[in-house]
C-alpha cells in the first residue's frame, strides 16, 4: 500500500487532518459509523472526549480485525451532535487521536447532526482505509 498525504501552501495548514490523500493498493476496507457503544450494544461515556475515545478505539478495532493499521486510514468522517462543543474539545480530541492513531492523519470532515442512530451518542466515525495486498 502507498499513501501520500497532500497539504498544499496554498492552502491553511491542516491541523489534525490532511487536505488529500492519494491512496494506491489492492484491498479497500469502508469502515462502518462507530459510536461509543460497548460489547453490551450500551452508549458508555457521559462527555464527548469519553465517547470520542470509545467510538475511535472501537473504529481502529474493525479496521485492526482487517487487517489494516490507523496509516493505513484514507478518509475518516466525523459526526457529531454539538459542533460547538467539538471545537472546545478539539485539543483534547487531537491527543486522543495522536495516542490511538499516531500522526499519520486521513483526508476528514466534521459535520454536525441532530442526533444519531444511537440515542444518547454525542459522536460517530466512519471511515475508509486503503490496505495492500490481502
Amino acid at each position: 500500500m502507498s499513501v501520500e498525504r497532500i497539504n498544499p501552501a496554498e492552502l491553511s495548514p491542516p491541523t489534525g487532518f490532511s487536505h488529500a490523500v492519494a491512496a494506491s493498493g489492492s484491498r479497500l476496507v469502508f469502515l462502518a459509523g462507530q459510536t461509543a457503544l460497548d460489547t453490551e450494544g450500551k452508549v458508555v461515556g457521559d462527555t464527548l472526549p469519553e465517547q470520542f475515545e470509545r467510538a475511535l478505539g472501537n473504529l481502529l478495532t474493525a479496521l485492526a480485525a482487517s487487517g489494516g493499521t490507523p496509516a493505513d486510514l484514507a478518509r475518516v468522517t466525523v459526526y457529531t451532535v454539538d459542533v460547538e462543543a467539538y471545537r472546545v474539545h478539539a485539543p483534547e480530541l487531537g491527543r486522543i487521536w495522536r495516542r490511538l492513531a499516531g500522526r499519520d492523519y486521513p483526508a476528514m470532515a466534521v459535520i454536525g447532526v441532530v442526533r444519531l442512530w444511537d440515542g444518547p451518542a454525542l459522536v460517530e466515525l466512519d471511515g475508509i482505509a486503503v490496505l495492500g495486498t490481502a
